[in-house]
């Protein structure tokens, strides 16, 4: 399958071309604020080196969330614009996914540190994804039977650190079956509302 995948949900910024059962990547862990800047011209030299055109790709994928407002928005806005373009499906990816696919255990509750003491999580049982929420830190105890997983060192809370890249990868083998003709079906996942919302 040849695939084109975005993962704008973070600070950093992954990039996947796929083509002939080969992965061509580029992955900055510290992307920052510069997702818009940087996305089209590091995607362009990507396709570049895979020799490959947004046409050549079966369908697009996309990390809808959780994370940054801001970067969810870019990459999906994007990838919804290389998929009306090429006439192709999509495939929506949570952020959530990118960690827990990563390990084999069980029971995983993947943590993204939404800062302040909050975080999002999302719960997998046997790989099947529970209900995403918005927690505090002292919530965070109701999970004690999981093995928490993150894609970076989070203060104050013990997880296995695992590769987003590597997760977006695993994401979108195991849930290849769920690609979609219904464009606008990729939507942005917020667990909560933005900091601007929330002062209205």
């Amino acid at each position: 399958m040849n695939y084109i995948a975005v993962d704008t949900s973070g600070k950093h910024l992954t990039l996947i071309a796929q083509k002939d059962g080969k992965a061509y990547e580029f992955f900055d862990s510290d992307c920052g604020v510069n997702h818009s800047v940087r996305l089209m011209p590091e995607l362009e030299n990507l396709l570049t080196k895979a020799d490959m055109r947004i046409s050549d790709a079966d369908f697009f994928a996309c990390a809808v969330g959780a994370g940054s407002f801001t970067g969810i928005r870019i990459g999906v806005s994007t990838v919804k614009a290389f998929a009306f373009a090429a006439g192709k499906p999509v495939l929506k990816i949570t952020s959530f996914d990118t960690l827990a696919y990563n390990v084999d255990s069980d029971k995983v509750l993947a943590v993204i540190d939404a800062k302040h003491n909050g975080y999002y999580v999302c719960p997998y049982i046997k790989c099947v994804a529970g209900t995403p929420e918005y927690v505090s830190g002292e919530r965070l105890a109701e999970f004690k039977d999981y093995l928490f997983v993150s894609g970076e060192e989070i203060k104050g809370v013990n997880t296995q650190i695992v590769s987003v890249k590597e997760g977006l990868k695993r994401a979108i083998e195991k849930k290849s079956g769920e690609v979609s003709n219904d464009i606008n079906s990729l939507v942005p996942l917020y667990v909560r509302k933005s900091q601007a919302e929330e002062g209205r």
